[in-house]
């Protein structure tokens, strides 16, 4: 695996994975049991680089075009490599558009926070920094700060199908940080060196677009910048639903665990 450390076209028309919800759908006893966003994305040209890949993906489909060697050099990166959401967030506030991010990431917010009013939620975490002294959580910090700075909505609401749904029926993609040794199945990495190690090694985040749902199946449809991925033959397939979710969580592990929703003004 050789992505972020904190790939083939989608087909225009989408199947039920199953005669009867085929026959159903051609009947219109089922009109919404699929949703699907004619959306694409660039292989990520290294192995750090997936999350300004989708957030290049999503300003595509929104018709604006930008280059993607360019947002990369614009986004903020990590020393170690890769990114966090909340600054692919903060790079679509800046260009004019709406963002929410939904957070499950419990290293860097209480949830008792999210009844907070914007100051207060300013200040417990800036607090925190001052009380932890991990570098990355500092880092995320004032990338957050300035996040509420620029009117970002910042979320907290359990991740569920529906959620999920929700934004997808509005053609609306959903960049997503999630623990990518757990959606892969695949063993964990020494980040130093970028090799599997199943037993020294960590686990390691990255980022998708999350473009469509098929509710017969419970699946969810991926766009995966990885060209490498092991759920695919390309940039495009479909996982399960819990299987996602279950990823989304553990995100946490890498300060990712997010939903960033990005849509236009």
């Amino acid at each position: 695996m050789r992505l972020n450390t904190h790939g083939g076209d989608l087909a225009n028309t989408v199947f039920c994975s199953t005669i009867r919800a085929r026959r159903l759908l051609r009947s219109g006893i089922l009109p919404a049991m699929v949703s699907a966003l004619d959306f694409r994305i660039a292989a990520q040209p290294d192995d750090v680089s997936c999350g300004p890949t989708c957030l290049h993906g999503v300003y595509r489909h929104f018709g604006d075009r930008v280059e993607l060697p360019a947002l990369i050099d614009e986004v903020r990166m990590l020393d170690e490599g890769g990114t966090l959401d909340v600054f692919l967030a903060n790079h679509a506030l800046e260009r004019g558009y709406r963002v929410s991010l939904f957070t499950y990431n419990l290293q860097l917010f209480d949830p008792t926070w999210f009844e907070l009013p914007r100051e207060r939620l300013s200040e417990r975490l800036e607090a925190q920094a001052k009380a932890k002294p991990d570098r990355k959580l500092k880092l995320a910090t004032r990338g957050y700060l300035r996040f509420l700075e620029l009117g970002g909505q910042l979320r907290f609401e359990d991740l569920s199908p529906a959620l999920i749904r929700r934004y997808l029926k509005r053609d609306v993609p959903i960049i997503t940080g999630l623990s990518a040794t757990y959606l892969y199945r695949e063993a964990r990495e020494l980040p130093d060196r970028e090799v599997e190690d199943d037993v020294g090694g960590f686990p390691t985040g990255h980022f998708v677009v999350l473009h469509g749902y098929e509710a017969e199946s419970r699946t969810v449809r991926v766009a995966d910048p990885y060209l490498d991925n092991p759920l695919g033959e390309d940039r495009y397939y479909a996982v399960d639903m819990h299987r996602l979710i279950g990823a989304i969580f553990l995100g946490c592990l890498t300060f990712d665990a997010n939903l960033l929703i990005i849509e236009k003004p």
